[in-house]
This record gives C-alpha cells, structure tokens and sequence, in this order.
C-alpha cells in the first residue's frame, strides 16, 4: 500500500512540472500583445512532424543537418523535424508571420502564420500548396513539403508563459499647461 500511495505522489508531482502545451493562436498572440523582445523568450514547440525535401545534385550543395536518400535513381536531401522540436523566434518579415529557428543558426528557420481554417493557429506557411506538396525555402534553398505537413503548427508551454512577466505601461499623454 505504501507503495502505490508513493507512486501516485510521484506521479502527480511530475506531472505538475510538465509542460501543458497550447496551440499558438492570433488570440493568444493579442491577449498577451506580445513584442519582439518577448517573442524571443518564448520557446516554441512543434505540434506535428514536418519533413521537407528535394532533389540534391551531387557536388552543388552540401548536406549538413538533413540525410541524402536514393529514391528511383535520384538523391533526395530530407529535413525532419519531429513533433515537439523546441524552436526560438527569429524575426516577423510581416504582421501575423514568425520566422521559428529549431536549429542553432537564426539563419535556418521556417515561416509559420495564422490559419482561418485551422481557429487561427499558427501553422507552417508555404508558397503553392497543392493537394500533394507545399514549397518552402530553407536555409535559402526551396525544399517541398507534403500537405500532411501544412497541420504542423506552433505550441507554447502555458506553465512557463503564464509564469513569464510582461511588464506594460499605457503612456496617458501630456498636455500644455
């Protein structure tokens, strides 16, 4: 008995220093009027799997990060990221567009914005998405995605942003005297 009353202690004391992790929504996005130096302090999860590839031609790029593949005679360069990589905000190139980093260069980053369709999460942007692939560049080269990839969106540990503090001020004005 002494044991099982331990585990369960154990049990629900690990899970209350677990991450609880949210979608990353225009909402939540508003709520806390996040500002880029903000935006830098949070670490960003993602909620799917997203694997990008392409053609690779032996001699013109080399490969570091992603593994080369012989798939019907040609070499294909391919990317994973898993479900629940941690990612760091690199920049915003336009309202309502994050650039995420899930590697060490701020350099190597994929855009993600609000989906309508998707109760405006944050989910990965992609230039032409046909119902088979979407294109992407990274790290300034244009991979292709498959549309199973267009879901993955961004996460955020609700614990830890509800413990971060956001220090705001509303400016009243000045008048002449």
């Amino acid at each position: 008995m002494k044991h099982v009353t331990l585990s369960i202690i154990l049990l629900v004391g690990l899970s209350s220093c677990s991450t609880q992790l949210r979608p990353f929504t225009t909402d939540l996005y508003q709520d806390f009027q996040f500002s880029e130096s903000t935006m830098k302090q949070l670490q960003f999860y993602l909620s799917e799997d997203i694997v990008l590839y392409r053609n690779s031609r032996t001699g013109e790029s080399k490969i570091e990060q992603g593994a080369v593949k012989l798939i019907k005679g040609q070499e294909i360069e391919e990317i994973t990221f898993k479900k629940g990589t941690p990612g760091v905000f690199s920049f915003s190139p336009e309202r309502d567009k994050v650039a995420i980093s899930f590697d060490t260069s701020d350099q190597l980053y994929l855009l993600f914005g609000p989906n309508p369709k998707q109760s405006n999460r944050y989910v990965l942007l992609a230039k032409d998405w046909n119902r088979g692939s979407g294109t992407v560049t990274y790290g300034g080269e244009q991979f292709k995605v498959r549309a199973n990839s267009a879901l993955a969106g961004l996460m955020l540990d609700v614990k830890r942003l509800n413990s971060t503090e956001i220090n705001r001020s509303v400016v009243k004005g000045r008048r002449i005297d």
